[in-house]
């Protein structure tokens, strides 16, 4: 089956670090609304940091390379052909270990909002020097979207106190004013598909 064109998928690229994602919402006869996924990163590379998605579960089979992960404190490692699943409000990660660029293939069922918050991430990443996101910007795509995604450092009590103190704060200065700031809400309307977005 033919791969289909970037135009009918959302493509990020984190420019640090080379990790590609091309995603697209689809209809699944059983599970509704579903995010498919396609990403690609290089040998000897980091993934995200620990994290949690309360609502969704995500399926991932490994094409290329070999998945490293961590699943609730367990270390897992994915080869090709295995399939892998994180389950809703379980805390994982995952990273590339080898010395062979990692690709894989997988699913979130439901869509939810994780393309929205994905492009948001990927904004803020590509929109520093180093890498690391500025502190308003992700601050404010955090808490927004802290009913579905959470990273797990710091710890949740502690976001639950900072994060509407930081969106406050960049509110009074201007940090979020027009739609030209990396990740506003404007800027990460997902991934074609189902639901009609672009």
């Amino acid at each position: 089956m033919a791969t289909p064109p970037d135009n009918h998928w959302l493509v990020l690229e984190n420019r640090h670090t080379g990790e590609k994602l091309r995603m697209r919402r689809v209809n699944d006869p059983e599970s509704g609304e579903v995010l498919e996924v396609e990403g690609h990163l290089p040998a000897a590379t980091e993934g995200p940091p620990l994290h949690r998605h309360f609502r969704l579960r995500e399926e991932t089979t490994v094409l290329t390379g070999e998945l490293s992960a961590q699943l609730d404190g367990k270390m897992l490692a994915i080869k090709p052909g295995e399939t892998t699943v994180f389950p809703p409000g379980s805390r994982h990660t995952w990273w590339n270990a080898g010395d062979e660029a990692l690709a894989f293939r997988g699913r979130a069922i439901p869509a939810g909002d994780l393309d929205r918050y994905l492009q948001g991430v990927f904004a803020l990443v590509n929109a520093s020097p180093t890498g690391r996101p500025p502190l308003f910007p992700l601050a404010h795509l955090l808490w927004r979207h802290r009913r579905t995604q959470a990273v797990l450092s710091p710890p949740r009590a502690l976001q639950a106190v900072l994060l509407p103190l930081l969106v406050g704060l960049g509110s009074l200065l201007g940090k979020y004013n027009g739609s030209e700031w990396p990740a506003s809400p404007s800027s990460c309307r997902g991934a074609p598909g189902a639901s009609g977005n672009h």
